[in-house]
């Protein structure tokens, strides 16, 4: 008798560990959002010069949540594992320059699309590279598992190119293009206008893009619950204005897509 209430005891044991393992999800708290992000992301989300993690998408994220009802916890992330995040659970939202695509609709629920951008190349201003043929026999840098990548895997340059670098963020590829360790860097357009702005020529763009995308906000396949809210307040904001406030913000332009 004795040793049936002792495995009884261990049972159950084992079962309320299941539960806890399976009820656990990226927020303890059913009122707080975490948000995956990439914090070298300029200007979509990065660390300010006090370490405050700023920027487009941290803006838009905390609107959302606001207008949702939701708290937000900003998660820097690994952007390589940024799918594995979502579906384990360690993060409830993809929300930095996270570009559509079809290999990635596979993995995760996006909303529709917020923000226009591309993957253009870039090299220093004094580099007699000017168009994409250029890159012949040339050493290309970007960000690794990233759209980038994709772009440049779709572009038949790819098959002239002598080496592609890759890197775990964007500020580290552009300091190797700095000291000169690679000729050119594949960068999403609206990544490069920020550095641009803020290192007045140091850069420039060659006059071809490699391709056109667009930004989405990543959810755990499967709960449409989650999007259906996200995607409700994102048209409010929107329509209220708040969204071009803060595209204004951070563009000095309305950028957002409505």
């Amino acid at each position: 008798m004795k040793r049936f209430a002792i495995m009884t005891m261990f049972i159950v044991a084992i079962f309320s560990v299941m539960a806890g393992c399976s009820s656990n999800s990226a927020s303890k708290d059913d009122k707080t959002l975490v948000i995956g992000v990439d914090d070298t992301f300029a200007p979509m989300g990065f660390r300010d010069e006090k370490n405050n993690i700023v920027g487009f998408d941290i803006d838009y994220a905390k609107a959302a949540a606001k207008e949702m009802g939701y708290k937000v916890k900003i998660q820097p992330i690994d952007w390589k594992t940024k799918e594995s995040e979502l579906n384990s659970g360690r993060i409830d939202l993809i929300w930095n320059g996270y570009t559509i695509t079809d290999a990635r609709k596979k993995q995760v629920n996006f909303t529709k699309p917020y923000l226009k951008n591309a993957q253009v190349v870039v090299t220093l201003a004094n580099s007699k590279l000017n168009k994409l043929n250029d890159l012949n026999g040339k050493v290309v840098g970007l960000q690794a598992q990233s759209s980038a990548a994709d772009a440049l895997d779709a572009s038949p340059i790819k098959s002239k190119i002598k080496n592609v670098s890759e890197y775990s963020d964007n500020v580290m590829a552009l300091n190797d293009l700095k000291s000169g360790r690679t000729d050119a860097v594949v960068i999403d357009e609206v990544v490069i206008n920020y550095y641009m702005s803020k290192q007045k020529g140091t850069f420039k763009v060659l006059n071809e893009s490699l391709a056109p995308e667009e930004y989405g906000v990543g959810v755990k396949k499967g709960n449409e619950e989650l999007l259906n809210k996200l995607q409700k307040a994102l048209d409010k904001m929107n329509t209220d204005g708040t969204a071009a406030e803060i595209s204004k913000k951070w563009f000095g332009e309305i950028k957002v897509l409505k």
